[in-house]
């Protein structure tokens, strides 16, 4: 379906390991540490957590103190966290994995990635460029608008969350217009087997990456030998990061094939993350991809290591269900449940008030976890004391 990005990408793991180490030790170094023997080093290191680095934030802001270079943006995600941009080519590694999906030279790329404060719009932006392809930075909403464009400019390929090219895809049959879409590069949820086969029916060849705003590109699918009718098995890791899978909460990495949190090291000279925990829970596959890369795989995602959830592309934090608490003296509880209508993501609200008036309290959802979402109130003491604040209802089979 398409050649390599580059021949990094079927190098031995000896060569692969060899280079990683010096660039490890060129971050290390950025960073006043001392070198490394080799990668295995990494784990008597400290893990760098989310929470920790928002605390750094506060009081070096707006990067903690880090070594950043070559800035050309400044990002703002939940929590809040700050993240630099580069312009460089393929700063947030995403070229990669448009390759994978067969975009390239002559395609019009639809970004339905947000552009506004986070960094999403701009790292697809900055891999279609890698990559040679055109973009309409469509951004998100105005579903009628997106497939009158998709039409008219004759867009071959789709950038977004998994089940929002069906929203599109739709309106545009109600319109009566004819897409051009052919491949999607799809990420910030699950793509559900279902929705996979959806667009497989209408000719679209979908794949999935595992990216977040902190370090871009982690893990990508690519197309095995007979895709789509073949399935991709596995996330194949990006070039330049490294990662590790460990205990959650300890940072010791599991035994191979088990399942733990993911920590990564990027290589990015720009921006050095060192064993940055995601939160995320997946495990290594054995051997390699049937596709040829070299690098090693895990499974995708499988969880969260904490209660923090990703809904609707969005990351919902249990210290920001805290906020909907703190805003109003008569909530004494609340509880975010994430479930599945059709192929859409579906955020429940469940307030423990005395209230009566659900609308009171949409202002302050939409303000506090940038979702909207359907609220419930329920009477005091009808929440379980289960210590949830945020149950991911989705089943992922």
């Amino acid at each position: 379906m398409s050649t390599y990005f580059d021949a990094l990408e079927t190098r031995s793991r000896d060569a692969r390991e060899a280079a990683q180490l010096e660039a490890l030790n060129a971050q290390m170094e950025r960073h006043g540490q001392a070198p490394l023997d080799d990668l295995s080093g990494l784990a008597a290191l400290p893990v760098l957590r989310k929470a920790e680095l928002s605390e750094r934030q506060a009081a070096q802001p707006p990067f903690g103190g880090l070594p950043v270079q070559n800035l050309a943006h400044v990002f703002q995600s939940p929590g809040p966290i700050y993240e630099p941009g580069g312009t460089g080519h393929d700063w947030w590694r995403m070229g990669r994995f448009l390759n994978a999906c067969g975009i390239g030279q002559g395609d019009i790329v639809q970004n339905c990635f947000g552009y506004h404060l986070t960094p999403a719009g701009m790292i697809f932006e900055n891999g279609a460029r890698a990559v040679g392809a055109a973009v309409l930075p469509a951004g998100t909403g105005q579903t009628e608008l997106q497939a009158r464009a998709a039409h008219d400019v004759s867009v071959t390929a789709y950038a977004g969350t998994p089940d929002y090219l069906k929203v599109i895809l739709e309106k545009a049959d109600e319109m009566g217009l004819t897409l051009a879409i052919t491949r999607a590069a799809v990420g910030g949820g699950a793509l559900f087997p279902s929705l996979r086969q959806y667009y497989a029916d209408r000719g679209i060849a979908c794949l999935q990456c595992y990216a977040t705003a902190d370090l871009g590109n982690i893990a990508y699918e690519a197309p095995p030998p007979g895709f789509p009718e073949a399935l991709p098995e596995g996330m194949i890791l990006d070039e330049h990061v490294i990662v590790e899978i460990v205990t959650p909460g300890t940072g010791d990495p599991v035994a191979p094939g088990e399942v733990g949190e993911i920590v990564v090291t990027t290589l990015n000279p720009d921006y050095p993350l060192i064993r940055f925990a995601t939160g995320d829970l997946s495990a290594l596959l054995p051997g390699e991809s049937p596709c040829g890369r070299t690098n090693a795989r895990i499974k995708g995602w499988m969880g969260r290591a904490d209660q923090t959830t990703k809904i609707k592309g969005m990351f919902v934090r249990p210290e920001q269900v805290a906020q909907l608490v703190s805003r109003h003296d008569e909530v004494a509880r609340a509880r975010v449940v994430a479930t599945r209508q059709g192929e859409a993501d579906v955020m429940t609200v469940r307030l423990e008030t005395a209230a009566e008036d659900p609308a009171r309290y949409e202002g302050t959802v939409r303000e506090v976890l940038k979702l909207k979402g359907e609220i419930e109130l329920v009477p005091i003491g009808g929440l379980p004391r289960d210590g949830l604040v945020i149950e991911d209802a989705r089943r992922y089979d």
